[in-house]
């Protein structure tokens, strides 16, 4: 399994017969100096937490010009099948979604998922964790934006995940302490790559209190550079 982030929480993973992107916000993203083009190239399935518009980013576009599969919730993917995301794949909490080379479990998150039309707020479904699963690879969380909350124990319990994604930014997600303490008490991850951090001005500027709250376990962080693929 291949991983690239490309700042805030937009990655990409690649594994056998599939490239995956994962809450795609490129163009807009003050932090992401790569190429679009290049970031989506051979893109063949787009995945999305929740309907803000720092984590949809580029999928329509990216969908209408790769052909890539869109995998969300349902109101998420009904919103941009009307706007370029023509392969939709849909799903909702406690389902698993058949991707063909992988699956998607869709799981909580404490957040919110809207975006504005006309200056007023969309409700675009409920926001998600994503629990990726293919053989012969690590299981991968990416937990999206969220709070701590007590049943991520249930999700470590049913899906074992290994590599956890997780946002570390506070304000709108948990911060150092809060992160360092879901990752301690409720899994069992054999790396963490933090997110959600350094994009904008209120959030945290780097992953430094995170990895310090995480103690004996901060050698499980993975600070990877923007743009740099790392192998796991």
């Amino acid at each position: 399994m291949k991983i690239t982030w490309f700042g805030h929480s937009a990655f990409r993973v690649e594994i056998a017969d599939a490239v995956i992107l994962i809450d795609p916000f490129l163009s807009g993203n003050p932090t992401f100096e790569g190429d679009l083009t290049d970031a989506s190239l051979g893109c063949t399935h787009v995945l999305l937490t929740h309907g803000h518009d720092d984590h949809v980013g580029d999928a329509a576009m990216i969908c209408d010009s790769t052909g890539a599969q869109l995998v969300g919730s349902f109101e998420v993917c009904m919103w941009l099948s009307g706007q370029g995301a023509a392969n939709i794949n849909p799903g909702n909490h406690g389902g698993t979604v058949d991707c063909g080379p992988f699956t998607v479990s869709l799981v909580n998150a404490l957040h919110s998922s809207s975006t504005i039309k006309d200056g007023r707020p969309v409700y675009l479904g409920n926001p998600l964790g994503l629990v990726v699963k293919a053989p012969g690879e690590p299981v991968l969380y990416h937990m999206g934006d969220t709070e701590i909350f007590g049943d991520m124990a249930l999700i470590d319990e049913i899906h074992r995940p290994e590599i956890g994604i997780v946002p570390i930014g506070d304000r709108f997600t948990m911060g150092a302490r809060t992160a360092a303490m879901a990752c301690r008490r409720y899994f069992h991850f054999r790396h963490v790559i933090p997110a959600h951090y350094a994009t904008f001005p209120l959030l945290d500027q780097s992953a430094e209190a995170f990895v310090r709250e995480m103690g004996e376990d901060g050698a499980k962080v993975l600070v990877p550079e923007r743009g740099r693929p790392i192998t796991l």
